[in-house]
């Protein structure tokens, strides 16, 4: 059998509200459920067993936070999380040592990353940097 949407919203909860009130308690209901998988699917969220209540109220404010900061960046990049995690997780770092001390350099940022960036407001560091090497303690 196939449901409709309006056979879905004959069930308001209020008879009384307005058709545009339904439709957009409709609408941020879809937005919590698809919060719901993105916790599962976007942070790879697995069970979680707490025994104690601070740890289980822990677990839930850092799992909101995740959240949180998942839809600060699709809002602000107007760009999925899936998509924008993707572009970021290229970005790589080398750690060189030697002699002389150690060294560590970043690949160039691609156009996509850096225009990532600037809507996030993040700072872009050196490409390198150097750090002479210590003489041993004696």
């Amino acid at each position: 059998m196939r449901t409709s949407a309006a056979s879905t919203c004959s069930a308001a909860p209020d008879p009384e509200l307005p058709a545009e009130d339904i439709a957009l308690g409709y609408k941020q209901l879809r937005q919590v459920e698809r919060g719901w998988r993105d916790l599962k699917q976007a942070i790879d969220l697995r069970p979680v067993y707490h025994h104690k209540e601070e740890r289980i109220r822990a677990h839930v404010i850092l799992c909101w936070l995740a959240l949180l900061l998942i839809r600060i960046t699709e809002t602000t990049t107007g760009v999925t999380w899936a998509r924008t995690a993707g572009e970021l997780s290229l970005l790589t770092l080398g750690t060189f040592t030697g002699p002389a001390g150690t060294f560590r350099q970043t690949a160039e940022l691609t156009k996509t990353q850096r225009d990532l960036l600037a809507k996030l407001k993040s700072r872009t560091r050196r490409r390198s940097s150097r750090q002479p090497r210590q003489p041993p303690d004696q």
